[in-house]
């Protein structure tokens, strides 16, 4: 698999990296945060029925294995009602 494709941790979908969010579990920090900093990382397509099913199944906190604040998900609602206006 090329190195910029990646796929989305809800609906398993393959796209180049640059089509997803990512989430990003800062190392050694542990801190929980959106686009930046190096760690292990999490894509999610940016739809809501994505966001909608990481959230209720928990599929962010067991793929970064760490607690997702609800304020993260909080941004990404608001991410998606900008880029749908």
């Amino acid at each position: 698999m090329p190195s910029n494709i990646r796929r989305c941790l809800s609906c398993r979908k393959i796209a180049p990296k640059t089509s997803f969010w990512r989430i990003v579990r800062v190392y050694p920090s542990g801190q929980v945060q959106l686009d930046q900093g190096m760690g292990r990382s999490a894509y999610l397509c940016p739809t809501q029925n994505c966001l909608m099913n990481a959230r209720q199944k928990n599929r962010l906190q067991r793929a970064l294995k760490a607690p997702i604040p609800n304020d993260l998900y909080q941004v990404l609602q608001e991410r998606l009602e900008r880029a749908t206006t």
